[in-house]
């Protein structure tokens, strides 16, 4: 089976987007899922798409877990409905 990819849409500069990386972390650990990271400066129309709603974490079907911080009732909930 492979591992859980989840992934943080951010901005380099932005604090919450490292304090929600920061949040997750011990999750990963206890969990064995793998967080991508998205630039959305990079990438106009991901830009236009979350704008200042950053730091947004989508789980592998790419639907909205939670946006600017970490909901771990909603992360439990995403990860129990792919185990």
């Amino acid at each position: 089976m492979s591992q859980t990819v989840l992934t943080v849409y951010l901005r380099r500069y932005c604090h919450l987007c490292d304090d929600l990386l920061a949040a997750l972390a011990p999750h990963q650990t206890r969990s064995g899922f793998s967080v991508q990271e998205v630039d959305i400066d990079l990438d106009p129309a991901l830009e236009a798409r979350y704008g200042t709603l950053i730091p947004v974490l989508c789980g592998p079907d790419g639907v909205e877990i939670c946006h600017y911080f970490l909901d771990e009732a909603a992360l439990a909930d995403c990860l129990g409905k792919i185990r």
